[in-house]
């Protein structure tokens, strides 16, 4: 298998602002996040993230996210370098 890695953005509803969900993410599944771009307000959350790992992997990490209520979308342009 070989490691892959994808970038996205995920748009958090109110009722999910404040929980750990980037933790539990981390806990559940085997792959890395790192987070390249994050707005939190009381209201929404909109983070720009990067899963390292095995392609499946990232797919169920994605199907979890989104069974929770998280917009889940690929980042199209590379905006952040470094």
């Amino acid at each position: 298998m070989t490691t892959q890695s994808t970038r996205l953005w995920l748009s958090f509803p109110t009722k999910l602002v404040t929980q750990p969900v980037i933790y539990d993410l981390g806990k559940k599944f085997p792959i890395a996040t790192n987070i390249r771009q994050a707005s939190v307000t009381e209201e929404i959350g909109i983070m720009s993230v990067e899963f390292v790992g095995e392609r499946n992997d990232i797919a169920q990490a994605i199907q979890w996210l989104e069974s929770l209520g998280i917009k889940v979308e690929p980042v199209e342009i590379n905006t952040i370098e470094g």
